[in-house]
């Protein structure tokens, strides 16, 4: 089967997901459109490049509607011979594009892809393209649907999680990601993003609150307490489906689960031909990809049974893993993984998550997969895992190895 190679990582800065965020100003299509232009001239891409766009978003109406792909490769300055796929994979939805490109590429569809996605979560509101399992009552009420928050908070009943392990948690996010950017170390797949003048919108993750710590985090009420001990009382309904809980102990707040941002990203892959063609040099290769569905209530634990699929599909243990991105959706998510697999905390989220930077939805997981490649060229290490939890019940990983 061909080889599958990443050739080059790139992102936008994540900036805050509302009015006064540094790139409110840009649509999905126009950010996506930077980011499609800095992969074409970071690498010498000319014509026909690329098979095809394939790009995630998950809320996909209003101006992120349509076949956002095709409309970013036409806003962009590449060649519009190139077709665009848009994909909604929930959270996982930028992993996945890259995934498919991966798989395309072995199967012989193509010699390279742009993968990635974006999400302006501050122009187009979550929730807002009215997902089924959310508002249809047949399947709400078949699925014991609750909001994620509350799964989040399930997920800390469930496996024993407490208030001060998801604030620690969430300390250390904001500490390596403040460290991270001191160091430089996002300076090979970081992109400033300008207006038409060239003047500079943002250049750094904004998100970030560096000063956080465990007195200010304690401060913070429980997000979900309400929603589901009073209206509309979502713990009832979980606690239906598992009827061996008493209660939910509610864990999670603003500072402990990711920030709501904008961003985009982007992965060029292709074969070891593609590369030829264009002087390029790979920098790692997709080893695997796997996904999972898993139970709908509780909703965020995909990334253990994925991880299992992911490992045992491929004749690969934990042990042969040396770095782990687990996305930061909810503190407990990542605490549930390392209990699940017993990794060292150190070896996961080595430069901060989506707690201290943001998860702009359907770029998380081409974000992830750059930051995971970064960091193994940095620290020289070889094998890296990047996993997502995913509404509704999914999970979904990829496992790359440098060259």
């Amino acid at each position: 089967m061909t080889e599958a190679y990443i050739y080059d990582a790139v992102r936008a800065p994540r900036g805050k997901g509302r009015p006064d965020g540094s790139l409110h100003e840009l649509t999905s299509v126009a950010l996506s459109a930077k980011v499609l232009n800095a992969v074409k001239s970071r690498n010498g891409l000319e014509g026909h490049a690329v098979e095809d766009v394939i790009w995630g978003n998950v809320t996909q109406v209003g101006e992120q509607g349509g076949c956002l792909a095709r409309s970013a490769v036409l806003a962009s300055d590449l060649d519009e011979r190139i077709p665009g796929l848009a994909i909604n994979r929930f959270c996982a939805s930028g992993m996945e594009a890259v995934n498919i490109a991966a798989n395309q590429i072995r199967g012989g569809a193509g010699m390279g892809y742009i993968a990635g996605g974006v999400e302006m979560m501050g122009r187009v509101a979550m929730g807002s393209d009215g997902a089924a399992i959310a508002v249809d009552p047949s399947l709400a009420m078949k699925t014991y649907f609750v909001p994620q928050g509350i799964s989040a908070d399930i997920i800390a009943t469930e496996y024993g999680f407490t208030r001060d392990m998801a604030d620690a948690l969430a300390v250390e996010s904001q500490k390596r990601a403040a460290q991270a950017w001191a160091e430089n170390r996002f300076a090979k797949s970081i992109i400033t993003i300008t207006d038409q003048n060239g003047l500079t919108i943002l250049d750094r993750d904004e998100y970030m609150r560096p000063g956080t710590d465990m007195q200010s985090l304690g401060s913070l009420k429980p997000a979900f307490k309400d929603m589901g001990e009073v209206m509309p009382g979502f713990d009832k309904i979980a606690m239906m489906k598992y009827p061996h809980l008493s209660h939910i102990n509610h864990i999670h707040h603003a500072g402990n689960s990711s920030g709501i941002v904008d961003g985009a990203a982007a992965v060029l892959i292709g074969n070891k031909e593609f590369g030829e063609r264009f002087g390029l040099k790979p920098r790692a290769r997709i080893r695997a990809t796997a996904k999972i569905g898993t139970d709908p209530t509780i909703m965020l634990t995909g990334p253990v049974p994925v991880t299992h699929k992911i490992l045992a599909d491929h004749g690969m243990t934990i042990g042969d893993i040396d770095l782990f991105e687990v996305n930061e959706a909810f503190a407990s998510v990542v605490l549930r993984f390392q209990q699940a697999f017993n990794v060292d905390p150190a070896r996961v989220n080595v430069n901060g998550g989506s707690i201290a930077m943001g998860h702009p939805l359907g770029a998380t997981g081409a974000i992830i997969i750059g930051a995971l490649l970064d960091e193994l060229e940095r620290s020289d290490k070889e094998v890296g895992l990047a996993t997502l939890c995913i509404a509704s019940g999914m999970g979904a990983a990829t496992i790359i190895e440098r060259v």
